[in-house]
């Protein structure tokens, strides 16, 4: 039994894909999984594709995060007091346990939430909806503790 020239592998490296911030901007402008592949697949949960706008939503609502986290802190030295039970035990343990407490729990929501985009929720509303919320809540907390802030400067 001889083995034939074509079928022996050459190759010096088995995988050749290589990693870059060119492949990370191409797969966000040109990902491949923009819709079903077949009809009978009906509505896809999971895309390597996410519209911009759940990006936009995404990153507005981990900024406004970080506001809250510093505006809190400030709020907290003029005398005012956290209202959040669950974060003023965590504030016990230190500003830094506070803040990467903060950064870590809304990190993953986003994550999660931007994840099951296009699930529904009790086969109703779907999920990217919530981040929507997230985001419209979050701005109207950091708008109230800026108003509260400049109060009490």
């Amino acid at each position: 039994m001889e083995i034939s020239e074509a079928i022996v592998d050459q190759r010096v490296i088995a995988d050749r894909r290589q990693f870059s911030w060119r492949t990370v901007v191409y797969g966000f402008a040109r990902s491949r999984r923009h819709s079903p592949r077949r009809e009978v697949d009906g509505e896809v949960l999971f895309l390597d594709w996410h519209h911009p706008w759940l990006f936009f939503l995404a990153v507005g609502t981990m900024i406004f995060s970080c506001l809250d986290a510093f505006m809190t802190l400030q709020l907290l030295d003029k005398g005012m007091y956290e209202a959040n039970p669950v974060m003023a035990a965590i504030l016990s343990q230190g500003t830094t346990a506070f803040a990467v407490s903060k950064m870590v729990m809304t990190g993953v929501g986003i994550m999660m939430l931007v994840f099951m985009a296009k699930a529904r929720f009790m086969n109703r509303v779907r999920t990217g909806l919530f981040l929507t919320a997230f985001f419209t809540i979050y701005a109207c907390l950091v708008c109230y503790e800026f108003v509260h802030l400049m109060r009490v400067l």
